[in-house]
């Protein structure tokens, strides 16, 4: 069994991971948001592109996105925000521009697949990215993966957050594309828009998204790989199974970081994000097979 677990740490080392073009792994970062029309929550790809998310994150940071509002709606394509916030005065509400920073540099890797987020960008210039982010509706990657050096996605909605932008894509728009949220109105006021009232960065050590746990850990000896955990039985033991394919070594080691023993085969995870308002914390998994590489978790905690 010790041999076992030794090579299993020897495999992590030897494999050699591509970047998928369908999604990423790993985040270390979960923007959620909270809008008139429900929550929803963004995992973000850091490890894969790191520009855009440092570019999205400093946007949050600075309120950019605080009472912002979904200012383009395309049934089955996308939509759009972080172009326009709104603005209270004490007297009046007033729709504003989204200061924007620098144009970043494109860093197109991971396909625009449904429920990945992406940058907006001016067309013909890569690299023309600022303030602006899309949700994928639909399985994008035939047109945004091959045009205007691609678009970038830095993140995917997760838990249930994907209902909301289904249903903000159901909602009547502007002859400009705002949604609106009631119709009624011929002339609706900014309070008719959809809005984002706040946002909030959480840095777990991994998600829990479709039966998926996907999180950075150290195997032993300071190497440090990106992997995801399916859940393969839900029963009295929940069951996990690794997929060789997602792992990807990491250059350098996370902040936040399971570690696995190869001595004992013990994997512990500090937190794992299971829902926009639960963590799993203080997880312990414990290899049980080899061929494939299973584990079966033992314990953890939970906390709102």
């Amino acid at each position: 069994m010790k041999q076992c677990l030794l090579t299993f740490s020897k495999r992590l080392l030897q494999i050699q991971c591509l970047l998928l073009v369908t999604s990423a792994s790993f985040a270390n970062s979960v923007a959620c948001f909270n809008s008139n029309m429900g929550a929803f929550c963004i995992e973000l790809f850091e490890s894969h592109t790191p520009i855009t998310t440092a570019n999205f994150l400093t946007y949050i940071n600075n309120g950019s996105y605080t009472n912002g509002v979904f200012h383009r709606s395309v049934f089955g394509f996308v939509v759009q925000g972080g172009g326009y916030r709104i603005v209270d005065n004490g007297t009046e509400k007033t729709l504003v521009a989204v200061t924007t920073l620098p144009q970043i540099k494109n860093e197109f890797k991971i396909s625009n697949t449904r429920g990945t987020v992406a940058m907006a960008k001016l067309p013909d210039i890569p690299d023309s990215a600022t303030s602006q982010w899309f949700v994928n509706l639909a399985d994008n990657s035939k047109n945004l993966d091959f045009q205007n050096g691609g678009f970038t996605v830095f993140g995917r909605v997760v838990f249930d957050g994907m209902a909301v932008f289904d249903a903000i894509a159901t909602l009547p728009k502007s002859g400009g594309g705002f949604p609106f949220i009631d119709s009624i109105s011929p002339q609706p006021s900014v309070n008719n828009l959809v809005q984002i009232s706040d946002v909030t960065v959480k840095n777990p050590t991994g998600v829990f998204h479709e039966n998926i746990a996907s999180f950075a850990v150290d195997i032993g000896d300071g190497t440090v790989a990106e992997v995801k955990l399916k859940l393969i039985n839900s029963d009295a033991d929940l069951l996990f199974e690794l997929d060789s394919e997602s792992i990807k070594i990491l250059p350098a080691k996370p902040t936040n970081v399971a570690t696995f023993l190869p001595q004992s085969g013990l994997v512990s995870i500090p937190s794992i994000m299971i829902n926009q308002t639960t963590m799993a914390n203080n997880i312990r998994m414990e290899l049980v097979n080899t061929q494939p590489y299973q584990f079966v978790l033992k314990n953890y905690e939970l906390s709102n």
